[in-house]
Formats: structure tokens, sequence, C-alpha cells
């Protein structure tokens, strides 16, 4: 086990080694990470999660799970506007955990913050109502095992969202899509961010994640 290979952005690293990478990644862009979220994509990711909560017809007694839940972003557009529905969020890097539950100022009974795995999820069967997971299954070492953790936790007739970046379906914008996300991000990521290698690491993930019929 210790010699398989996977992939981290474009390049193959052993298994063991890549939840460490993609995690050092992240702590490193921490508290420039809404900053770069909302430069890269003009705002637009904004409405894009808003548009997940409206497709999820979320009800006052559901239980939902956010997985790698990053700054917060979901988990506090749920409460905001769902705020008797309660939410489980988790992400494996503690920074970013912990920046998502300081940026909201308020405390709620509903939301409550967990360090740890989607690989490995510390919850029993038939657990949850919701679970979500955004820009996120990429960054994960074993996504089968993500996968298989999230049919386990839901519960029958419980429904599984994804939000993340896949491959237009137009060619020419696929092209312009992969010169803006391999030329003009990472060169964004190092102006902003000072870190070019972090933001070259998110558009290899992302060209090398499935495209939309692969996935489902």
């Amino acid at each position: 086990m210790e010699n398989l290979k996977t992939s981290f952005g474009k390049s193959k690293v052993r298994q063991s080694q890549k939840t460490k990478m993609v995690q050092d990644v992240f702590t490193k862009v921490t508290d420039k990470y809404d900053l770069m979220n909302n430069l890269m994509s003009f705002g637009a990711h904004r409405i894009w999660k808003k548009k997940l909560i409206q497709l999820m017809n979320i009800q006052s007694n559901d239980y939902i799970i956010d997985v790698g839940s990053g700054t917060g972003d979901i988990t506090n557009l749920i409460h905001k506007n769902h705020s008797a529905a309660s939410i489980i969020s988790i992400d494996l890097n503690f920074n970013m955990l912990k920046y998502g539950k300081e940026k909201e100022n308020y405390i709620s009974n509903n939301i409550f913050w967990i360090n740890c795995n989607a690989e490995n999820l510390p919850f029993n069967n038939n657990t949850f109502d919701k679970y979500i997971i955004s820009f996120c299954l990429r960054n994960i070492t074993l996504v089968d095992n993500a996968l298989q953790e999230a049919r386990r936790v839901l519960k029958p007739g419980g429904s599984f969202y994804c939000l993340e970046f896949s491959t237009p379906v137009s060619p020419f914008i696929n092209g312009i899509y992969n010169f803006y996300k391999s030329k003009i991000i990472p060169l964004i990521g190092e102006q902003v961010a000072n870190n070019k290698e972090a933001y070259k690491y998110l558009e290899e993930s992302i060209s090398q994640f499935p495209n939309q019929g692969t996935l489902l």
C-alpha cells in the first residue's frame, strides 16, 4: 500500500504523501482563501453556492453534513437561510475549519465544527438527510472511500450534492477556461496570496478531475 501512487495535480506521489501535501497547500493560503475565491471567480462562486442551497430544498428538521467545508461558506449560508436545520461542518484542515467557525460572529446550537477526514467519518450509518461536498472531492486521496462513506452516513433516500469544477461542454468556452486556469489563476495566486504553487496545484487538480459524465 505504501508504494501505491495517486495524483497530486499533474505529479504522481505516494498515497501516503498526498493528504499531507494537500493540507499544506490549504494551510498556507487560509487567510487569503476567501479573497482568492472572489477574485478568481469574479464573485460567481457566491452565486453557485446560493443556487446549490436553493436546489437542496432544505427542511427545518434536516440533519446536514458539509464535507470539506473550508472557510464555512456553505455552512454559514445554510444557517442564514435555514436556521432550524442542523449542520455538521467537517474539514481535515484545522486552520480552515477554525477560520470558518470564527469568520461569522455568531454562536449557534445547530452548527457543529469537526476536524476529521472524509475518507473515515466518525458518524453512525444512516445519520444524515443531506451530504454536501463542495470544491473538495478532487483533493481527497481515496475518492472511492469518501464516496462509500457518503453513502454509508446518508439515510435511506438521503441526497448527495457535489459542487465541483468540471469541463465546459463548448470547445470554445473550454479553450478560454483552460487558458484562464492555467495562466491567469497561478498569476493571481502569486500576486495576491504570494503562493503561485498553491494555485498551480488548483489548476492541475481541476484538469485531472473526471468530467461530469465520468463522475456521475
